[in-house]
């Protein structure tokens, strides 16, 4: 898996703004959150930062030219 320090700034905000929408959706967090934490944005990217986010980047790079 790779650590949260490799990725893009857009690889980054597309997997936190999708485990946020499945966070709102009703999806089982992967952290322990207290009463008071509702925002989705802040479990998901709580999630990221502790690596716990179960989803692959799948990178497409240019055919080499020789």
């Amino acid at each position: 898996m790779i650590s949260p320090e490799e990725y893009t700034r857009f690889e980054k905000t597309r997997i936190i703004s999708a485990r946020a929408l499945q966070i709102a959706m009703g999806a089982p967090l992967l952290i322990s959150a207290k009463s008071n934490e509702i925002d989705p944005i802040e479990l998901a990217e709580r999630e990221f930062e502790n690596n716990l986010i179960p989803m692959t980047v799948r990178r497409k790079f240019p055919k080499k030219i020789e």
